[in-house]
Order: structure tokens, then C-alpha cells, then sequence
């Protein structure tokens, strides 16, 4: 693996790990890998003040286009729940 592919890229931040551990499935499911920061906080106090509660996703530089149109394109798609009969 050359250099420019180990770098990593921050692509998308959340302020909870229920939801950092769903866009990593759904990027996962897409054959990227990703890495979690920021949940060492929230596993001692369990509530996001000032940022703190932040958890920030990265992903490989060579993966980062990708990884950026698959969760534009998952947060901007309404939920089921959101659509009328």
C-alpha cells in the first residue's frame, strides 16, 4: 500500500454512536473502510456538550469521493417515514 493510500480523510461528523456506528455500517456495506474518533468521551460521559460528544468519521483519502456522494446522498433521501400515501 503506497502512502497516498494509507491517509486518511475526515468525511463526515455525527454527535452520538448510535449514529457513527450506522454510517460506518452503511459505508462498510459499500466496501469502504472507516474509522471512528472522538467515542473515548462519550464512553466515560455519556452526554455531547461543546463539542465534546463529537464523533468524527474517516475514511482512505483514495475512498473519500465516494465515501462523501454515498452519505450526501443517504442524508438528503427522505426516510419512509417522512413520505405521505
Amino acid at each position: 500500500m503506497s502512502e497516498a493510500d494509507s491517509k486518511i480523510k475526515e468525511v463526515y461528523s455525527v454527535w452520538g454512536p448510535a449514529e457513527a456506528e450506522v454510517i460506518k455500517s452503511f459505508l462498510e456495506s459499500h466496501g469502504i473502510q472507516c474509522i471512528l474518533k472522538g467515542l473515548v468521551v462519550q464512553s466515560v460521559h455519556p452526554f455531547s456538550a461543546d463539542g465534546l460528544g463529537e464523533i468524527k468519521i474517516f475514511v482512505l483519502e483514495k475512498d473519500y469521493a465516494l465515501a462523501s456522494t454515498l452519505i450526501a446522498e443517504k442524508v438528503s433521501s427522505p426516510s419512509p417515514s417522512d413520505q405521505e400515501d
